[in-house]
């Protein structure tokens, strides 16, 4: 079963059992949704299954089922959680999940190797992809169509056009 990182439990909240999570996936409403199955990253994947869901500032607050207790979930800071690849929904074209993009090499329209995407952040606008680069700070480029020419899944690749201004 192959599993992938949608959030990062950084503390609890209260005393009911709820925990606040940084989430690291592109779908919130979906990821964190009441009776949605997730996975903690520890040696057994141990299941898990939504209770509540909020969002506070910042973070979602999520409880897990028969966990109403600080006591249950005080363990579980500092880990991820993961859902399993079943539970990813096909995207429509031009879309892609951010396992899909982070790793995959950057290339510009002559042929030449930028970096590797290493993150992704969201912006109000558009994401933002964050690619490192050898000897150089990060670029960030944003996901627009003026910019980001193609995205090759099946070979880890994408071309580019950097526009006057974006590499500073």
């Amino acid at each position: 079963m192959n599993f992938y990182k949608i959030g990062t439990i950084v503390n609890t909240h209260g005393i009911k059992g709820e925990v606040r999570v940084i989430a690291t996936t592109d779908f919130i409403d979906e990821r964190f949704k009441k009776n949605q199955k997730v996975y903690l990253d520890n040696q057994a994947k141990t299941p898990l299954v939504i209770a509540t869901v909020r969002k506070h500032k910042q973070f979602i607050l999520v409880s897990f089922l028969d966990m109403a207790n600080i006591n249950f979930v005080e363990r579980f800071k500092g880990l991820d959680l993961l859902v399993d690849e079943v539970a990813l929904a096909p995207l429509d074209e031009g879309e892609y999940y951010y396992k899909d993009i982070i790793g995959a090499i950057v290339i510009d329209q002559a042929g030449q190797t930028i970096g590797s995407v290493k993150e992704i952040f969201e912006t109000g606008a558009n994401d933002v992809w964050v690619v490192q680069r050898v000897g150089k700070d990060d670029l960030l480029l944003p996901m627009i169509d003026d910019v980001i020419k193609s995205v090759d899944i099946n070979n880890n690749k994408i071309i580019v056009d950097i526009l006057e201004g974006l590499d500073d």
